[in-house]
């Protein structure tokens, strides 16, 4: 099954209930696949931020870290509520709270995710609307001055 994005031309369009960020993106394998491609690049250029999480044997950030962000990211796209389901409400902040997350972390995320984007093929609407929510959830999750 392709994990290609459903991105048509068009650059204007917005979420809706019946065109969520989960149906446009391409669904589950295609989040997965975004997630994967974060940390990848997370993995590749972001070491210090990598190195705020559980890491594997080689040194990249593990799988368990993976597939939690990947399940909430399906819930936070408009997909099936698997996280919740599996652990309880995200609690962005408390679940973050003892991280330092300044804008030097902020934005190292931010440029992770960009890569991913850019990876993945995602342009357009879709693209715009995820880098605005990307943005307003990074900088809401800042804890530290810096």
């Amino acid at each position: 099954m392709s994990t290609q994005l459903k991105t048509p031309p068009s650059d204007d369009w917005l979420p809706s209930l019946e065109d969520t960020p989960f149906q446009r993106i391409g669904g589950e394998e295609a989040v997965h696949a975004l997630v994967g491609a974060f940390y990848d690049a997370m993995d590749a250029h972001e070491p210090a931020l990598a190195r705020l999480h559980v890491l594997d044997a080689d040194g990249k950030v593990d799988r368990g870290t993976r597939e939690r962000f990947g399940l909430f990211l399906i819930g936070w796209l408009g997909g099936p509520q698997h996280y919740s389901e599996r652990h309880g409400h995200p609690r962005l902040r408390m679940r973050h709270g003892h991280v330092p997350v300044d804008t030097g972390a902020r934005d190292a995320w931010l440029r992770s995710m960009q890569r991913a984007l850019d990876a993945r093929g995602v342009t357009g609407g879709l693209r715009r609307f995820l880098e605005e929510r990307f943005n307003q959830t990074a900088d809401f999750l800042r804890n530290t001055e810096g």
